[in-house]
């Protein structure tokens, strides 16, 4: 954690959001039977989308263009990506999902047993980058000095240099947005998560999204 906070020089925050984060990670075993800047599907990791029952794009979201990108939305609103465990057949996890808690944009990307698999890593900073994208107000500066922050970010969790805790560190002062690498201490998936916090999000109505 010294070589993070030595290279970021950023000040460190507790957020509240990592309870409700934790029991937001799905595991279960498959049954048997703007958007447009990305080229590929961030939320296409494997054919574990046909397995999944088919859903339909609400008007009245603000995201459901994810369901372009191969996300599913959830009963209670969010938008997740599955993927196929790589190694118990037959099981299907999320590994990425966005949710409104109490105003606050909450995205998180999970580290099944605490390991990124193949394609993660982009797959996650694109994904958190398209929400920035969305509902920051920042200029293209900005948002290049962030997406590098949070690459460095993810590269630094997949080389063990930042343990999980329940610290999370500021990288958009406008709108008040964090980044953290926190342990699960709940809900079905055992692992890890990479959450960012938007805590000020524009372009979002309160109770679209949950």
């Amino acid at each position: 954690m010294n070589i993070f906070v030595r290279f970021f020089g950023a000040v460190a925050f507790a957020i509240y959001a990592v309870a409700a984060v934790s029991d937001i990670a799905f595991s279960q075993e498959a049954p048997t039977a703007s958007p447009e800047k990305i080229t590929q599907k961030i939320c296409s990791f494997d054919p574990v989308e046909s397995l999944l029952p088919s859903s339909t794009e609400p008007s009245n979201s603000p995201i459901s263009y994810l369901a372009r990108q191969g996300f599913k939305q959830s009963r209670d609103g969010s938008w997740v990506c599955y993927v196929n465990d790589p190694k118990k057949e037959g099981r299907y996890y999320t590994i990425l999902k966005v949710q409104q808690i109490d105003g606050k944009l909450v995205a998180s990307s999970f580290l099944d047993q605490g390991s990124l698999i193949e394609g993660q890593e982009d797959r996650s900073l694109d994904f958190f980058m398209t929400l920035v994208d969305n509902y920051t107000n920042t200029t293209r500066n900005n948002r290049d000095s962030i997406r590098k922050y949070l690459q460095t970010f993810i590269s630094l969790v997949r080389s063990g240099k930042i343990q999980p805790s329940r610290r999370g560190y500021l990288f958009d002062q406008p709108s008040r947005s964090l980044v953290m690498y926190h342990p699960l201490s709940s809900g079905e998936l055992k692992g890890t998560g990479i959450t960012i916090n938007i805590n000020s999000p524009s372009n979002l109505g309160f109770s679209q999204v949950r």
